[in-house]
């Protein structure tokens, strides 16, 4: 009987790192691209609404229904990208939504306000599920969860720099050329979309195999350490993966928590703005703060769950203490850098939750079975896209204030630790 030949001797922390100096950067700048180009429509918001008359209702379910094109076309997307590969898929993707982002300075009504953001979540849709894919494709999972958050700290990172650009842009450029800032802020901020979309032909290798920038010995390693960890999964077909119940209890704990992030996404420009601050860079910069203080947080709180190896109090209590900010900032309003900070501590901890989150997901999906589950769980948690924006332009509207929204926000990240808590087994909160 012939043994298995032996791995090369290699220090693989110095080879993850070197995985990590390829990949991540690109995929980041990638992320902090389609991000910025989904929720910019907050900002723009401030000027748009009032030049084309529109009220808060139909802001929010303009805001909202990018994720119902977005839930329609992500499965689909990620199992195409299982079969042709990261390099035509992530292409594909970033070329369109930044020309459909870019087309939306040209919108004049509600109806064509819809359609645009409907166009531009199925032309996103199986973007984020796809990179988190492409990440098992690398990574085992016990060094997952911090690539992962590097990833989504892009969101944190759209913030900090997006709010201030944003601001700036609409104020520099307002009635150049007969456009309005609004519109030339979809302009400016889609363009480079399009640029990635047509580097990532070139820059991204569709598995470890086709990595002519590593050594043999290194591939060698890598491809054993991810067939290692697939040997422990349930490498099942696209519809197995779809009848898993905890593919579905991840789906809603997932829904829970990115409830809140897409609440203070699309409107935390407004909810800003209510607290007396009128200038536009000024609000950009107010509008940086939770997201810059949630960049350190994120990182901070998934190497504390690698280093532990532990995902259940890791995920379910930076939510709990972003409910706990966001229903703070509501009888702080009146004080505008205490609501600020109480924004700022919701914001670090939803964020926080949301990447290790994934880390469940990963833990036991393999196969198609992982390209159709980790779409699933997306594609339904984002309805929350959908959802949260609706919901809190329909309170405003009727109330006058988001106060009753931001507590209902509060409540469903509450729910979210408690499924965490109490539901998802043992095996996958251990790794």
């Amino acid at each position: 009987m012939m043994s298995t030949p032996a791995l090369p001797a290699l220090n693989e922390d110095a080879l993850y790192a070197k995985v990590t100096r390829r990949l991540i950067p690109f995929l980041y700048l990638c992320y902090v691209a389609a991000y910025l180009d989904r929720v910019n429509v907050g900002f723009a918001k401030l000027t748009m609404a009032s030049d084309l008359r529109f009220s808060d209702t139909i802001y929010g379910l303009g805001a909202g229904v990018f994720f119902l094109g977005y839930f329609l076309f992500e499965v689909p997307s990620n199992l195409l990208m299982h079969r042709i590969g990261a390099r035509l898929t992530m292409a594909r993707i970033m070329i369109l939504w930044g020309l459909i982002s870019a087309s939306t300075m040209f919108v004049s009504s509600p109806e064509m306000f819809y359609a645009m953001r409907f166009l531009l979540g199925m032309a996103e849709a199986g973007f984020f599920p796809g990179v988190v894919l492409y990440l098992t494709y690398w990574y085992p999972a016990q060094r997952r969860g911090r690539a992962q958050t590097l990833l989504v700290t892009g969101v944190a990172v759209a913030g900090v720099l997006g709010n201030p650009i944003s601001g700036w842009i609409m104020n520099s450029t307002h009635g150049a050329h007969g456009l309005q800032g609004w519109q030339w802020l979809f302009l400016l901020e889609g363009l480079p979309s399009v640029v990635l979309g047509l580097l990532a032909f070139r820059f991204l290798d569709n598995s470890v195999a086709e990595a002519r920038w590593l050594t043999p010995d290194e591939r060698a390693v890598l491809t054993a350490n991810i067939a290692n960890e697939a040997a422990e999964k349930s490498t099942t077909d696209a519809m197995h993966a779809l009848r898993d119940g905890r593919v579905w209890l991840l789906a809603l704990i997932y829904f829970c928590l990115a409830s809140g992030l897409y609440g203070v996404n699309f409107w935390l420009p407004t909810i800003v703005k209510g607290m007396g601050i009128t200038d536009l860079g000024q609000i950009g910069l107010v509008s940086a703060v939770p997201w810059l203080a949630a960049a350190f947080a994120m990182v901070a709180v998934a190497r504390s769950a690698d280093l532990r190896r532990e995902r259940r109090y890791h995920v379910a209590v930076p939510a709990l203490l972003g409910a706990v900010g966001l229903a703070a900032s509501v009888p702080l309003a009146g004080h505008p850098a205490a609501a600020i900070a109480a924004l700022a501590l919701g914001t670090c901890g939803l964020l926080s939750s949301i990447p290790l989150c994934w880390s469940l997901a990963t833990a036991f999906l393999g196969g198609a079975g992982a390209a159709s589950g980790i779409a699933l769980i997306n594609s339904f948690g984002n309805l929350s896209g959908f959802a949260a924006p609706y919901l809190m332009g329909f309170i405003r509207e009727r109330t006058g204030s988001t106060d009753l929204a931001m507590y209902t926000l509060a409540a469903v990240l509450v729910l979210g630790a408690a499924l965490v808590l109490t539901r998802v087994p043992a095996a996958l909160v251990n790794r």
